[in-house]
């Protein structure tokens, strides 16, 4: 991680789960950290739990990433106040339970807005500070198992993730597109997709947590993992479970 010191990192969806974990984590390797999330009181709380002289090296941005002008004004606040971006982390996504056959449709599209576009929003900033600057940044998205197989419910319930697998499987799909781009380009940007197995987060059903889980810090691990790799490597995909993982 020595190429990245004291280099700036966006985390979306940083106020809890993968996207707490791995704020913190960029913030002890020493990288300056951005963390974008609607709820910004909890990233300011995320500051206590660093050591004191760490904690300057912590911002906390109020970010709705479904929303162009939140964007905007947020990745404009870095590029002023930091001079811009080396790492995007794509890590803000949401479930509404439910099934798509009855679900209200301003919440199904809510999910393809943040979990999709959201990446797309944020990516494009985050890409146009990258290549104005000549940096060979990173593209990191996270992705879900679900991105590769929708997965069934326990026995005897119903369907309820919904869109959710629908949007990770766009990003599957923009994984490919956005490594293609970037090597049309010309670029040394690296893109990264990392596919959890279930996690124990905030958005789990609570069906689920009963199976073998994850800790949003194991996902923490795999992303300092690929951000590690020599410049002429690329972690295309990174796909991490637990041990006994019925899926």
């Amino acid at each position: 991680m020595e190429r990245w010191q004291d280099r700036v990192a966006v985390v979306t969806g940083a106020s809890s789960g993968i996207g707490a974990a791995v704020a913190k984590d960029l913030v002890r390797a020493g990288l300056v950290v951005v963390g974008l999330a609607r709820r910004v009181e909890r990233i300011d709380a995320l500051k206590e739990e660093l050591p004191e002289e760490l904690q300057s090296r912590l911002h906390a941005i109020k970010c709705d990433v479904g929303v162009e002008s939140s964007v905007a004004a947020a990745f404009d606040w870095i590029e002023a106040q930091l001079g811009g971006i080396d790492i995007i982390i794509n890590n803000a996504g949401l479930l509404h339970s439910g099934q798509v056959l009855t679900l209200e449709l301003e919440k199904l599209q809510h999910v393809m807005q943040v979990n999709l576009m959201g990446v797309v929003q944020c990516t494009q900033r985050a890409f146009r500070s990258m290549q104005q600057r000549n940096v060979a940044g990173h593209v990191v998205l996270i992705n879900s198992l679900t991105g590769h197989q929708v997965i069934s419910p326990p026995a005897g319930e119903l369907q309820a993730l919904n869109m959710y697998p629908i949007s990770k499987y766009g990003i599957t799909a923009l994984l490919e597109v956005l490594r293609q781009e970037l090597n049309g380009f010309k670029t040394q940007i690296k893109v990264t997709s990392i596919s959890p197995g279930i996690t124990d987060t905030e958005i789990l059903p609570p069906d689920f947590k009963t199976l073998p889980l994850l800790q949003p810090e194991d996902i923490s691990a795999g992303i300092l993992y690929a951000l590690g790799t020599p410049p002429h490597v690329q972690v295309h995909e990174l796909t991490i479970k637990p041990i006994g993982e019925l899926f």
